[in-house]
């Protein structure tokens, strides 16, 4: 970086022309109210259709991985449920892509479109498997790579999952800039974005979202094809909330049948994600808590004006699980199945395996997701790491783990659970992120809250009521 002089307040005042110029969209054509966008259009406006993006993929390493029945695991599962009781268990084995994990879909189409519209190269802010299927596709397309990691707490000692993310991104031939935990890492991506002029490679951007509807219409010809049905439901582990979006939409593209939704995400309660002190107290860098429940909440939190990943609109359920709980997972599904793959997908995994004893044994779930597992990913590597940072590791009662304290391993499939948060709460929470400092709305802003809220025109109006929002009279 050339000019470390720009102040940070001064960056962000520029961060809406420094965007506009990084991912090409005008995102204010969307507005339609005073809180609304027309988020449709602004997906339909990229001008790319689910056979477009699928061409894209198949010339690109990317797409038609493998759905596997996990039929020991289910055995298992059924062999510690009820009569009758015990799911089929499916992964859709996205680790076989080119990067290891689902997010060379997202990747695929931002690399495809940064090389049409000419830039240079692509930068993108993830600490994540996405920085490894930015820095993939970028090679494939002949761009420049910019990685900025959160990587390090201030003693200098970064977490082993997020250090070997950083050297797959340097081996796709990738610059990874490692930083502290802290503010400097938007400051860093927006002056890196303004000084390079490259392409924002956004998770949150419709092109990322719209690559991964893909991956729902796979899960539904691939399920029909292999059982003769579709899923009665899909486990899809939430971070930023664009992995729910993206699949959840190509499943509705696939099929008319219903399809329950279930999102799963790692309990980090009690633990703060900009935290210097916590961040190498959590044993999970992404699919936690840390990240869902705000980006639930608050969608637009992210780095675009408008994130195209809205979660809540998609849910039909949010469940968490214990680190222990996908530590112990992870172990099965390699002892059982002879398949070792990485903690994300496993997070839906030890969510599924407990749900799949709450259901019929000739019901189907599909876990979304697998993502490779190597050096620092493995689980053995983040266990040694959390006994070095004084986290008790036990075998016990998951129930008691208390994140950033312990880690409690289940002592059998009987301790695996799930716990409910409840949809009503996280409506409810959204609605008071968007309605801050708002006195009266338009008939339009309230049909956008019932999509975003997955809810009814009844529940948006008695909430504004609670909330002292008059509505507007139409002209």
């Amino acid at each position: 970086m050339s000019d470390q002089s720009i102040s940070y307040s001064n960056l962000l005042e520029q961060k809406n022309e420094i965007m506009k110029a990084s991912v090409g969209i005008d995102y204010d054509q969307y507005k339609i109210g005073k809180i609304a966008f027309d988020y449709e259009k602004m997906l339909a406006d990229t001008g790319y259709k689910i056979e477009d993006i699928e061409k894209i993929q198949s010339e690109s390493g990317v797409g038609n991985t493998p759905l596997k029945e996990l039929k020991n695991i289910s055995a298992l599962a059924r062999k510690h449920s009820p009569k009758g009781y015990g799911a089929r268990i499916f992964i859709k084995d996205e680790a076989l892509n080119d990067s290891g994990s689902f997010k060379a879909r997202r990747a695929s189409i931002s690399c495809y479109q940064a090389k049409k519209q000419g830039y240079k190269g692509v930068i993108a802010a993830t600490s994540g498997n996405y920085g490894a299927a930015v820095a993939s596709q970028a090679a494939k397309y002949g761009l420049k790579c910019i990685i900025v990691q959160e990587c390090y707490d201030s003693r200098g000692v970064g977490q082993p999952e997020i250090i070997e993310k950083a050297r797959a991104c340097e081996a796709y031939g990738a610059e990874v800039i490692q930083l502290t935990v802290g503010p400097e890492l938007f400051y860093t991506f927006l002056l890196l974005l303004k000084e390079t002029g490259y392409f924002n490679a956004s998770l949150y951007s419709p092109y990322s979202v719209l690559g991964i509807e893909t991956l729902g219409k796979e899960i539904i010809t691939d399920c029909l094809k292999v059982t003769g049905k579709t899923p009665d439901a899909v486990i899809i582990t939430n971070a930023g909330g664009g992995n729910l979006t993206g699949t959840t939409r190509g499943i509705r593209k696939a099929t008319d049948n219903k399809v329950q939704i279930i999102a799963a995400s790692v309990n980090l309660k009690g633990l703060h994600m900009a935290s210097d002190n916590d961040f190498n107290r959590k044993s999970f860098t992404t699919g936690h808590t840390g990240f869902g429940i705000p980006f639930v909440t608050n969608p637009d939190r992210s780095d675009v004006p408008r994130s195209a990943a809205r979660p809540l609109r998609y849910m039909d359920r949010y469940v968490t699980v214990n680190q222990g709980q996908v530590f112990f997972v992870t172990e099965a599904l390699t002892a059982l199945e002879g398949i070792e793959r990485g903690p994300a997908g496993n997070t839906s995994l030890a969510a599924a395996i407990a749900i799949a004893r709450e259901m019929k044994s000739d019901q189907i779930i599909v876990v979304q997701e697998t993502e490779y597992t190597s050096a620092g990913k493995h689980h053995q590597a983040q266990l040694d790491f959390a006994k070095k940072n004084g986290i008790l590791v036990e075998f016990g009662d998951p129930h008691l783990e208390v994140p950033g304290k312990s880690i409690i391993l289940p002592r059998s499939v009987d301790d695996l659970f799930v716990e409910d948060i409840q949809l009503d709460y996280l409506r409810e929470s959204y609605l008071r992120n968007v309605l801050k400092g708002v006195e009266s709305i338009s008939e339009a802003d309230i049909d956008y809250l019932i999509k975003e809220t997955n809810s009814s025109h009844d529940y948006i109006r008695r909430l504004l009521d609670e909330f002292n929002i008059r509505q507007e009279e139409q002209l």
